[in-house]
């Protein structure tokens, strides 16, 4: 089944240690937290020293937890994972946390694009796997080190290098709560701290609704092991962070701080930088696409001395918008999830800012519907630059055959669109806007340079037949 127009995030991880009689419920707290991760699946496991408890489902975490079942959750101890589920369906056979031995739990953030290393590994320990998902096979391995007498954290060390990829994990044993990132970092992941308390989060946000205060971030090649001794630190990789500049761009939450940049500051860069590449362009009023996009389109109305207005209405009861086989049905479920306020942009030259194009179809419809309302004039004004590589670093994305920007040339995409125009903020301009340097950022989806191997998938990534030039 294809899913929306959008580039979906997969997972969101998050763990608690040394929070007794309220460890499983502070995780349901930070899952609900970092519900934009992955509205799917969720899971919980906890440990009270001597036995994990566990609880996995498909749904919202608000509609899957119960009183009943938080209170089944014992412990001082927990680990928690939310899941955007992609080609291996919603069945809740791969909802994590993953749990092996009965006695450990493991939640991954992240994908590996190869998995040949750890299927070696496994065939040569005479482990079975069959269908398993990347984060699976990662639990095997991890598993087969225990099942050896190392303790958790030691198993952890010993298979880092068999996971060739992008992670950002948390796993729980009866002692121990380990988290660890891939050797750039590129998925989020953070340390908190409430009293006693060790928190870790796929975001800063979800510290917050738990009452923790941000401590750090677990670096890249990290590995940081939790236990009632306290906490310690080991570096598995020379330092070389490439964070993904998409949570920046699309994932985060707004509110969170990221490389101790504001998410919502740089969202407004990005507005504000769009403008200053685009400020030739006269327009009447700017119009965000909700949600991620607001911050942009604030940016850019400040700026360019625009009034900014809400006048795109989303329902906030409709999560996705799904591909159906029928255009008709497509059309529909846009425009039940987004209206258009006529009496604010009737005659006006309007400016729609949305934070990025993937396939183009939902960006088609928003252009009609604003016509229909009757704009004078649409731009569509994207914070972000085109979109032309599919991401292998545990993002949803198309294939690149079906990524607009891949196939058309902004003028052809504006065509496309029927738009009156159509700009994109450049790569240089993205950069600027966060403040990092370009050098320890993962720009992968706009210019397609991977900076962990993607190994297989090398094949149908396309340079030569992209359009770059108008």
């Amino acid at each position: 089944m294809n899913k929306e127009n959008k580039i979906n995030e997969k997972c969101a991880v998050f763990g608690i240690f040394n929070a007794p009689g309220v460890a499983s419920r502070q995780a349901y707290f930070g899952l609900f937290a970092l519900q934009h991760r992955g509205q799917e699946q969720t899971g919980i496991v906890s440990s009270d020293g001597k036995k994990i408890y566990h609880f996995k489902s498909s749904g919202l975490v608000s509609q899957v937890y119960t009183e009943k079942i938080i209170e089944g959750l014992k412990g001082s101890s927990a680990i928690g994972h939310n899941r955007y589920s992609t080609s291996r369906g919603t069945d809740g056979k791969h909802a994590q946390p993953i749990i092996f031995n009965n006695t450990v739990a493991f939640a991954h953030n992240g994908n590996l694009p190869s998995t040949k290393a750890l299927e070696e590994f496994l065939k040569k320990n005479k482990i079975k796997f069959t269908d398993e998902s990347d984060s699976e096979l990662m639990a095997k391995a991890l598993a087969f080190y225990m099942k050896k007498g190392d303790s958790l954290s030691k198993a952890v060390e010993k298979a880092y290098p068999l996971f060739t990829g992008a992670f950002s994990c948390v796993a729980l044993s009866n002692t121990e709560l380990v988290a660890f990132r891939d050797p750039r970092g590129i998925r989020p992941l953070v340390i908190g701290t409430n009293g006693k308390e060790i928190i870790v989060a796929s975001e800063t946000c979800a510290l917050r609704t738990v009452g923790a205060q941000f401590l750090r971030e677990v670096s890249a090649g990290e590995i940081v092991t939790i236990s009632k001794k306290g906490m310690k630190s080991k570096i598995m990789t020379k330092l070389d962070p490439k964070f993904d500049i998409f949570e920046f761009v699309y994932f985060s939450r707004h509110d969170c701080l990221i490389q101790g940049k504001s998410v919502y500051q740089t969202r407004k860069n990005f507005g504000k930088i769009l403008f200053e590449e685009n400020s030739k362009l006269k327009l009447d009023v700017v119009v965000p696409v909700p949600e991620t996009a607001i911050p942009a389109a604030i940016g850019y109305s400040q700026a360019a001395g625009v009034p900014f207005e809400m006048a795109l209405n989303k329902n906030r009861y409709i999560h996705r918008t799904f591909i159906e086989p029928t255009q008709a049905n497509r059309e529909q479920k846009i425009k039940m999830k987004l209206t258009v306020l006529r009496s604010i942009i009737t005659g006006k030259r309007v400016g729609i800012v949305d934070d990025s194009i993937v396939r183009g179809n939902t960006s088609k419809q928003i252009v009609k519907m604003f016509f229909d309302a009757g704009a004078k004039e649409v731009h569509f004004l994207v914070a972000s630059a085109p979109v032309k590589f599919p991401d292998f670093y545990g993002i949803d994305t198309p294939k690149q055959t079906n990524l607009i920007s891949s196939q058309k040339t902004i003028t052809e995409t504006c065509k496309h669109l029927g738009a009156t125009s159509l700009s994109f903020l450049s790569i240089n301009g993205m950069v600027k806007a966060v403040g990092l340097p370009k050098g320890k950022l993962c720009l992968s989806a706009f210019n397609g340079e991977y900076p962990l191997p993607i190994y297989e998938h090398e094949k149908e990534i396309k340079y030569d037949s992209l359009k770059f030039k108008d």
